[in-house]
């Protein structure tokens, strides 16, 4: 591929001029045709890089072997082998394959869930395509390509920069160099300059902190410089979310201590004068017992299962440990636009400085409508005024509207495309505008600046046309237009008319432009934009999303406090803001000026402990304001879209950014994405987070809680003399059942219903809470005694030892039969859980229970097993005896809903 598109030139791309790197790849700055395009992208292939290879089939299926306790198996299976017993050898090593069988399609399931979840966010970029702009997926970029940047973009391919304004790219993924490149399109370079002094160049994968440029692409794929060492950076291995990593240290904590009390067991038995045969099957079943070997990958499967319900609610999860911090979650830091409103901005007023307010009908991204003045007429004495503004809304704009395959096709920032429908209704286009008036610079909109501005060239001279916040226009400005002719601006009076506007929930714009003296060769900037002449406000509607309103209540309601965090003037926030219920009072809105004027960290404290409203804040604010959130306490969620977030959205406990609207930088620094960029989803993130942390507990208590029983029937047995109640390979048997059906059933456990109506859950509470191990100790000894009393009953009453262990087998499972519903909530009631909710549950249950029946009465299984059929009536006085888990946890249930009042 690299030969395919080696350019028409012996020189690097960094060594021609911008023409000669037109010519070697046989473009122009309008781009190339759409069956050019086409053309190219057939015979040299997609732009798209070497992934992660999972491991295979093969490779997972190995990996069940790597275990302490399948080494203790193995070992048991040889010493079958050297001592005779081949069947029982046979039996453990069918059980072993059985397991790593079903270990390897668990594990297997969740891996290929995960990649599904990955290919659901994919790279956008914006490209020339016969002069016009298109956004297209990243990986149909081709050599010659017209590639354009704006601020938090991510790079998808290499490129000649054409033009460059103010524009920095963060290079650190290819260099390791921490601070941001200055770039200058200008530039042509020697061919031996280094990759980081290639100031003239774009490199695939880096990330766009600041300003606007365009280049043309000249590598794709592994021909870029990220796709030479693409091996090195895009293969390195996914960290494991930290809860699987204390899982996994928990299970070789439990391994050790089995080791232990294996040595003590055998030391006690060997002072009784058991043989050394029967002390090694004592440590092994010891060890089956206790080792929750299946913990690990049941839990991969729950947190999998939690991602994919997340997804079908539009919430991604790029990293496992949001899972945990989204059930600790105390506060949610959104945005306004798009997130608690629907993002089709409507401009709906018009106001001109003389005080006359024009009406703007039409809705949505379709420019159909009219500019009427108050009475509902139209207003052809104001339309030179109007014309005016609307051409400054044009061109000082990235957005684009057009007709496309005979309907209204758009891109770019949406307040930039509502000021183009805007001036479609007033006979304005903004091709034909800047055929007008042809762009000379511009300043593009960042939102610490809060404005735009294009210079363009108007009768010979040149004229400045800017947009933006009416505080950041008033100081350009001295003077207003009216139908007698230019009059000096009045401040206040602006102002005056701009809080009308935002009372009424408008989100304001204002315009202005004027003559601006600049040389060729001089840098358009802020300094230029004086005496400028104010010929305008538009006063622009974002609905509230409907289901906004009623997302906020849950909030409230789970005990999560909600702030919006908006650039918009206070009194569109605060009204916007009194509809979602989120403040009660004036004081809880805050400005970023405000921020600004606390002197001391304490003070910015008071001010966020209040503020359920922030206006006017600049984008570095908003980690100003998670970082005092956190400090008062909260554990906090952000909302962000801009490169300008990333750094909040790494500083909160749980960073959320939008997927259809956000940048790459905020998608790559975030823990969750929403697809719909709803703040409901957000809130139904905070819900699915919940369950799916419940579900990991309540696998994890069922593994611990059965394990622990057995180890209380082994131990008492020993104290007492018994023979052992179990042998390793029945012990085998059962938690195959267990670990193999049972636990992965639980991980499909949906929501109780009450997920929203309780408090977060303390970040720092254990996973082994007081709940949890109150119900491990009351579970185990309940099923430990019991089954010990029914196994030394047997003896007693004459059964041998093998019968007495097929109905203490029996029992077994029958108790982890009916323990498996006690673990479906750990303070509701088992009968209040309707079984048909999760039919993989009752339905695996039952399976269970059948395979075992069926076990009995299949002759090389029982002979392995030593068990046989048992009457219809004991097997049901053995489930009368296996209900006692049942009650003794509904008890314990209703003694902690008691004691801490929970229903």
């Amino acid at each position: 591929m690299a030969d395919e598109q080696r350019p028409i030139s012996s020189k690097a791309p960094y060594a021609l001029d911008k023409a000669s790197t037109l010519s070697a790849f046989s473009t122009s700055i309008h781009g190339l045709s759409e069956d050019e395009a086409a053309s190219r992208l057939k015979t040299q292939g997609p732009n798209t890089l070497p992934k992660t290879k999972p491991p295979g089939v093969a490779k997972v299926f190995l990996n069940q072997f790597l275990s302490p306790l399948i080494y203790v198996l193995l070992a048991a299976a040889a010493i079958s082998v050297a001592i005779g017993e081949f069947s029982d050898a046979a039996f453990i090593s069918g059980v072993l394959l059985i397991n790593a069988v079903i270990g390897t399609i668990q594990e297997f399931s969740a891996q290929r869930a995960a990649a599904a979840l990955n290919q659901l966010v994919s790279t956008r970029c914006d490209v020339l395509r016969g002069g016009e702009s298109y956004e297209v997926d990243a990986e149909e970029l081709v050599p010659g390509d017209i590639v354009l940047l704006t601020s938090g973009s991510r790079i998808p391919a290499d490129i000649r920069l054409l033009e460059s304004l103010d524009l920095e790219i963060d290079e650190s993924l290819l260099t390791g160099e921490s601070i941001a490149v200055l770039k200058d399109s200008g530039q042509t370079l020697e061919d031996e300059t280094v990759l980081g002094d290639r100031c003239n160049m774009g490199f695939a994968g880096t990330l766009v902190n600041h300003g606007r440029g365009r280049g043309v692409v000249t590598a794709t794929a592994l021909s870029t410089e990220l796709g030479e060492i693409a091996a090195a950076v895009l293969t390195k291995p996914q960290a494991k979310a930290p809860l699987l990593v204390r899982m996994e240290r928990f299970t070789q904590r439990v391994a050790f201590f089995v080791g232990i009390a294996a040595l003590l067991m055998a030391a006690v038995a060997l002072s009784q004068g058991m043989p050394l045969k029967e002390i090694f099957f004592l440590a092994v079943a010891l060890a089956v017992s206790m080792i929750p070997e299946g913990l690990p990958v049941a839990l991969t499967v729950a947190l999998a299962v939690g991602m994919r319900r997340m997804v079908k609610r539009h919430v991604i999860i790029r990293r496992l440990v949001a899972v945990e911090g989204l059930g600790s979650c105390t506060f949610i830091a959104t945005d306004k636009t798009g997130t608690l409103t629907v993002n089709q901005l409507t401009a709906k007023q018009l106001l001109l400085p003389h005080g006359e307010p024009l009406q703007i009908t039409g809705e949505g991204m379709t420019p159909e409508g009219e500019i009427l003045s108050g009475p509902g007429e139209p207003a052809p004495h104001l339309n030179d005024m109007v014309e005016s503004l609307c051409q400054a809304a044009v061109l000082a704009n990235e957005g684009f509207l057009g007709r496309r395959d005979h309907a209204w096709a758009h891109h770019g920032d949406a307040v930039d495309v509502a000021l183009l429908v805007l001036a479609h209704k007033a006979g304005v286009v903004k091709a034909e505008t800047e055929n007008s008036y042809p762009p000379i610079k511009s300043i593009p909109y960042e939102s610490e600046q809060g404005f735009s501005a294009s210079l363009n060239r108007v009768d010979g001279n040149h004229q400045a046309f800017v947009k933006g916040a009416l505080e950041r226009l008033l100081p350009m400005c001295d003077r207003i237009p009216t139908p007698s002719g230019p009059q000096p601006l009045l401040a206040e009076q602006a102002t005056q008319q701009a809080e009308t506007l935002a009372a009424q929930g408008h989100r304001v714009l204002a315009f202005a432009r004027g003559d601006v003296q600049l040389s060729e060769n001089e840098v358009f900037s802020r300094e230029h934009l004086t005496g400028l002449t104010l010929i305008g406000l538009v006063g622009m509607i974002d609905p509230l999303r409907p289901e906004a309103k009623a997302a906020v209540a849950d909030c409230h309601k789970a005990g999560i406090e909600v702030a919006m965090v908006t650039g918009d003037h206070p009194a569109t926030a605060a009204t916007i803001a009194r509809e979602l219920d989120l403040i009660e009072r004036p004081q809880q809105v805050v400005t970023g000026n405000q921020l600004k004027q606390a002197e001391t960290t304490e003070a910015v404290d008071r001010i966020t402990r209040d503020a359920r409203v922030y206006a006017r804040v600049e984008p570095q604010q908003k980690l100003e304001i998670v970082q005092s959130l956190q400090r008062n306490g909260h554990f906090v969620a952000v909302s962000g879209d801009g490169a300008n977030d990333a750094p909040a959205l790494r500083a909160a406990q749980v960073g959320v950014a939008m997927g259809e609207c956000g940048t790459d930088v905020a998608r790559e620094t975030a823990e969750l994405i929403i697809t719909d960029d709803n703040f409901a989803s957000i809130v139904a993130g905070v819900e699915e987070g919940r369950i799916a942390y419940a579900n990991v507990r309540k696998v994890i208590f069922l593994l611990i809680s059965t394990g622990a029983a057995e180890l209380v029937l082994f131990t008492l047995a020993l104290l007492t003399g018994l023979p052992l109640p179990l042998l390793a390979v029945q012990l085998l048997w059962l938690n195959l059942i267990t670990n193999g059906i049972q636990d992965v059933a639980l991980a499909f456990e949906p929501g109780e219903g009450d997920e929203l109506k309780h408090p977060p859950r303390d970040p720092k509470e254990s996973i082994f809470n007081r709940i949890m191990i109150e119900r491990v100790v009351v579970s185990a000894l309940v099923i430990g005694i019991a089954a010990f009393i029914i196994f030394q009953m047997l003896i007693s009453q004459g059964y041998t030892v093998d019968e007495a262990r097929n109905g203490t087998l029996l029992l077994m499972v029958l108790f982890e039969n009916i323990h498996v519903f006690n673990c479906r909530s750990e303070t509701r009631s088992a009968f209040t859980h309707n079984p048909l909710r999760n039919p993989i549950l009752l339905f695996g249950t039952l399976a269970a229970q059948l395979i075992h029946i069926g076990a009995m009465y299949t002759p090389w299984i029982s002979d392995v097993l030593g068990i046989q059929p048992v009457s219809p009536w004991n097997w049901f006085q053995l489930l009368l005896v296996a209900l006692s888990v049942l009650i003794a946890m509904e008890l314990q249930k209703v003694y902690h809903r008691r004691l801490f009042g929970k229903k």
